[in-house]
């Protein structure tokens, strides 16, 4: 990636603050060889560009925040669409090389008329419910072109929350988390916030904490936070989660579901400047059942 040498550059780009592109390549590459120690397969489909590709890819400074581009719904990969042009070139990379992947999971074609789509923006609760913000990057006509995709990959319901237009808010995983089996954390806020319940057959409403609730989940409220270290972080097993070395490891501790946890914590700061915590940072692909 390039470096964003100054913050007028930074604020050009949407970005917090200036990045060397030196050590945030050197943070990406520990927060490789950390997941791999942890015995995760990690792929950096760059590696698997063309040369001419590659030499795109390697300018492309929002590269790295690879949740954004597809989403693994059981067996079934839908791909997204973004919000901003400048993203568009590492979507389309990226997808042709899943449609390679994975040729009975995944078809670029599923986007096709898509207005906005990132998977930042959807957190897989549990195998029933699938919770999505249409804020500012997913459009919600978006989400009603892959809910029938979505319930024929098994899910019974979709909770759709519009979350407000900021720079801190923009997709859901800056503002709640699946942190383990049965917890939730969340930036206080949410729970004024209603959720549009949509099934194969039914619409009705629900407010937050009553939808979570309702699939086994407690919720952790925030009232005090930072947004990209101590909400999004990565669920690498169900006792173990990896976050950024800025995360306010105590006050998640605080939590009795979460005291006994493992905390991997490793500096993305660098990378963190971009707007992105360790969450976007990473795309599963398959998991164990």
């Amino acid at each position: 990636m390039l470096s964003v040498p100054d913050l007028q550059t930074a604020e050009d780009v949407k970005w917090s603050a200036p990045v060397n592109q030196q050590k945030a390549q050197e943070q990406f590459h520990t927060l490789r060889q950390t997941l791999e120690n942890t015995g995760a397969d990690v792929i950096d489909y760059a590696a698997y560009l063309s040369a001419e590709a590659r030499a795109l890819s390697d300018q492309l400074i929002n590269r790295f925040y690879v949740r954004d581009l597809a989403c693994v719904f059981g067996t079934t990969i839908l791909p997204s669409q973004p919000m901003i042009s400048m993203r568009k070139p590492e979507y389309v990379q990226a997808h042709l090389l899943f449609e390679q992947w994975f040729p009975e999971a995944f078809s670029i074609d599923d986007n096709d008329d898509f207005r906005a789509l990132e998977y930042g923006d959807v957190l897989v609760l549990n195998k029933d419910a699938v919770f999505i913000n249409v804020g500012m990057r997913t459009s919600k006509e978006s989400v009603a072109r892959i809910k029938e995709k979505i319930f024929q990959a098994g899910f019974s319901e979709i909770g759709i929350i519009d979350l407000p237009r900021r720079s801190d808010t923009f997709h859901l995983d800056m503002n709640c988390n699946v942190a383990g089996e049965g917890v939730v954390v969340a930036k206080s806020y949410l729970r004024y916030f209603p959720v549009e319940i949509i099934t194969e057959s039914s619409m009705r409403y629900d407010m937050t904490a009553d939808f979570l609730d309702r699939h086994g989940f407690e919720i952790y409220w925030l009232e005090k936070y930072d947004t990209n270290p101590d909400i999004n972080f990565f669920n690498i097993d169900p006792e173990t989660l990896l976050i950024s070395k800025q995360t306010h490891k105590q006050m998640l501790k605080k939590h009795p579901k979460l005291a006994k946890k493992k905390f991997i914590a490793i500096d993305v700061s660098e990378l963190e400047k971009g707007g992105g915590g360790i969450r976007c940072m990473t795309l599963p692909l398959r998991r164990k059942s």
